[in-house]
């Protein structure tokens, strides 16, 4: 493979991210569905079997199995362009850091990866922010309640008429909280990869990538109890931002809501503790095996580019 065929390594992260984002909301939108009826739930308190009234309720009154699947292009564009922006922008930063140091090895710490995927987080939030309203309010109601929005595009106009540049915005506070998720995830997703890499032998790492399993001497398995981990420790210690998040951008949320802090003391007031941790259960089920799928894609992929590359 010659130079000038050569993918730059920022092409790398972002077709691998983009790739990533595709695949998982492919697989996982129905999931996604449920958990944003369960956050923007105002009326029923937090109790098992929810998920399962949901799934009934959508499934009788809307259509069956393709109402499962509303507003899948606005979680479509989101997923994939936030993924390859995001995968694009961390490694940018961690260059930049690594320059710095006038070093090319990977010798960052905790710090570093938090600074680097913080930082890209909140770019990608910023870029990002106005799919995540339409795709809320899309995924928060059926097809035939009057003023839901009937594609993508309709719901672009809608905001933009009735609400102006601001409305493409909301939620964007809790939605920049919830940066600190991602920090936290790949801080520790990073720091888990060079503690196996560690563990591992050098005639290991060989037959590793022999067997053509995992690019750096981490098989699909190793991947899988990395990414589980590091998902379950940021979404333990960040979901309440997510149901804050999605009341701030519902339809009439503009009439019940003043704004994050009056969102914050409402759902204390009415539901409790509970009401930060609505539509947990079907989040974990989503969320785990769309981290799987995300991350093996993303690692495999840019692995595969990269030897394409060579």
């Amino acid at each position: 493979m010659t130079d000038k065929n050569a993918f730059s390594p920022s092409v790398v992260e972002a077709i691998a991210g983009f790739t990533a984002g595709v695949i998982s909301t492919l697989c996982f939108h129905p999931l996604d569905l449920i958990k944003t009826r369960l956050q923007v739930d105002r009326q029923s308190s937090s109790r098992i079997g929810n998920s399962l009234r949901v799934i009934s309720w959508i499934y009788q009154n809307e259509g069956g199995v393709s109402a499962f699947y509303r507003g899948l292009s606005p979680n479509l564009i989101g997923n994939s362009t936030s993924w390859a922006f995001y995968f694009l922008s961390y490694g940018e930063v961690k260059q930049i850091m690594r320059g710095l140091r006038d070093n090319e090895q990977d010798t960052l710490g905790y710090s570093d990866y938090f600074i680097a995927s913080g930082t890209a987080g909140i770019l990608t939030a910023i870029i990002t922010n106005p799919i995540w309203v339409i795709k809320t309010r899309m995924l928060s109601t059926g097809s035939h309640i009057p003023g839901a929005y009937k594609s993508f595009t309709a719901g672009a106009r809608e905001i933009l008429r009735s609400e102006g540049i601001p409305g493409f915005y909301r939620g964007l506070l809790p939605a920049l909280f919830g940066v600190s998720h991602g920090a936290l995830q790949f801080m520790a997703y990073e720091k888990l990869k060079l503690y196996r890499l560690g563990t591992i032998s050098r005639s290991s790492m060989a037959t590793t990538a022999e067997s053509g399993s995992m690019a750096q001497g981490l098989s699909n398995t190793d991947l899988l109890l990395i990414s589980s981990l590091s998902k379950i420790f940021a979404g333990s210690v960040t979901y309440p931002y997510q149901v804050l998040r999605a009341r701030l951008q519902t339809y009439d949320a503009s009439l019940v809501y003043r704004g994050v802090v009056d969102a914050t003391v409402q759902i204390w007031r009415r539901e409790g503790i509970k009401g930060y941790y609505k539509g947990l259960g079907p989040n974990l089920l989503r969320v785990l095996p769309s981290t799987w799928m995300t991350f093996l894609v993303y690692e495999n992929t840019k692995a595969y580019l990269t030897n394409y590359r060579e």
